[in-house]
């Protein structure tokens, strides 16, 4: 019997994500009512903001009619609207939890979400049962499903009904038992940019397993008008997108403007549809040149944006575009060290073949390797930190480019005082191309980051770590 007057409350499962809900029902001698379902009510308690896009509804004549196990792929909002059921629920996903099994009765006053890949079935225990659900995504023929028969020995679910006593359709008794069953892979994570320096690092940092997939220009054109249809996106669970156009002082030249634009701004907006529309977590790694380097402290997350040139402003419109996704995390990173030329591997080079450069020393920041962005988006992904901007740089003190040069002049073995400090203007005084404005100050304010209990190495003791690993 419904039970009235309960208030809205979350009960978690042994199945990881599967999650019983009490519904408030209010009722009289007239009938009842109840809020099924209330996005701002329940994602406040917990409920993943899951987007559903269609609402189904099954009517059972019969006490006894039992349907399932079917794990889909999408996330189901199930509940009753009249009368009553006995669920049963088995974790088909890859993973330690795979064959768990939890069972209960849902009635109008009990609710439950069903997590994608979880094995949905269920028996009527009254008879005109409704039996309603919510899913995020449209039936596509697309889809690859998992089954699990109703009377596995594993499961070894105690049905109120025995089975042979039950109506079940022919193509429910033929589902394959679990030691048959192929587990459920997770959402696939997309990796764009592959072949750069970031891409590269998150491929090391992330490994190659089955849902992974890495993506360059040549496999994925984010700039593609049919982008949307480019892929079936309601497999994808994150996009992590490491493909940007890095070029400061060419984005300056009527050429390099147009590219920048469209790689860091309008390929950008065309992800965040993408994501939004599929319910993806987008992870977009963005850049200092989005200030105009004028504060005197580091900078913070909640700062506004007052790029100087095009690069810093195509950054910044591609962080406004990501920022539109619900699910995102958005890394602004600066001074960026990876696999291929870099400013460290210049200044080894230099000191190696004795040459004695002039460097910059009134620009001031600290250096971020590659390897230190790819685990911090790990970290946010997998800690499931808060969605939002986040200020990710290695640790350590702030520092001109001068400095850092004659750090690594130091670390080779080779006196520092070969590297001499110049001002902007003087070095890029003989420049014939166009020069993009720089920063003078490009630290940021990493608080953030390590609230949310990741802890960036000290940029010394990395820049110690890489010329070391580079020979």
């Amino acid at each position: 019997m419904t039970e009235y007057g309960k208030p809205l409350q979350p009960s978690q499962t042994p199945i990881p994500g599967l999650v019983v809900w009490d519904l408030p029902v209010h009722g009289d001698a007239r009938g009842w009512f109840k809020e099924n379902w209330q996005r701002e009510k329940m994602t406040a308690l917990g409920l993943p903001d899951f987007g559903p896009v269609q609402n189904n509804v099954s009517f059972n004549d019969a006490v006894g009619t039992t349907r399932g196990i079917h794990a889909e792929p999408w996330d189901k909002w199930v509940s009753v609207a009249t009368g009553r059921i006995f669920g049963a629920w088995v974790d088909l996903r890859e993973g330690p939890s795979f064959g768990a099994v939890f069972t209960t009765q849902l009635d109008p006053s009990r609710a439950i979400f069903v997590p994608r890949g979880v094995g949905n079935s269920y028996q009527t225990l009254e008879p005109d049962t409704a039996y309603t659900y919510l899913v995020n995504d449209h039936w596509s023929p697309e889809a690859a499903y998992s089954f699990l028969n109703l009377a596995d020995e594993t499961a070894a679910i105690a049905w109120p009904i025995p089975l042979s006593e039950a109506e079940v359709s022919d193509k429910d008794k033929g589902h394959p038992v679990l030691a048959e069953v192929t587990p459920v892979p997770p959402r696939k994570t997309l990796v764009t940019g592959a072949t750069g320096q970031l891409g590269r690092a998150l491929r090391a940092e992330f490994g190659d397993a089955p849902h992974l997939e890495y993506a360059d220009r040549s496999t994925l054109d984010l700039r593609a008008p049919d982008l949307a249809d480019a892929r079936r996106w309601r497999d994808y669970g994150t996009i992590i997108n490491a493909a940007a156009y890095t070029a400061v002082d060419a984005a300056e030249t009527p050429e390099g403007r147009a590219a920048a634009w469209a790689t860091n701004a309008t390929a950008v907006a065309a992800l965040a549809r993408v994501a939004s529309q599929n319910g993806i977590t987008l992870v977009h790694v963005s850049s200092d040149y989005v200030f105009d380097g004028t504060k005197p402290q580091p900078y913070a997350e909640d700062d506004l944006p007052a790029p100087l040139g095009v690069y810093g402003q195509t950054k910044a419109a591609g962080d406004l575009a990501a920022a539109t996704t619900p699910r995102h995390y958005l890394i602004r990173t600066s001074w960026v060290i990876g696999e291929g030329g870099n400013f460290v591997r210049t200044m080894a080079s230099l000191a190696e073949r004795g040459i004695d450069p002039k460097v910059v020393d009134d620009q001031f920041g600290r250096l971020t390797f590659t390897d230190e962005i790819a685990r911090s988006i790990r970290h946010l992904l997998e800690s499931g930190s808060p969605f939002g901007v986040y200020d990710v740089t290695n640790s350590g003190d702030v520092a001109s480019w001068a400095e850092i040069a004659a750090a690594v002049f130091t670390a080779g073995g080779h006196d520092p005082a070969r590297v001499t400090p110049v001002s902007t203007e003087e070095y890029f005084s003989g420049a014939v191309s166009p020069v993009a404005p720089r920063p003078r100050n490009s630290a940021l304010d990493l608080a953030k980051i390590e609230a949310a209990g990741y802890a960036p190495a000290d940029w010394r003791t990395s820049l110690a770590e890489y010329l070391s690993a580079r020979g």
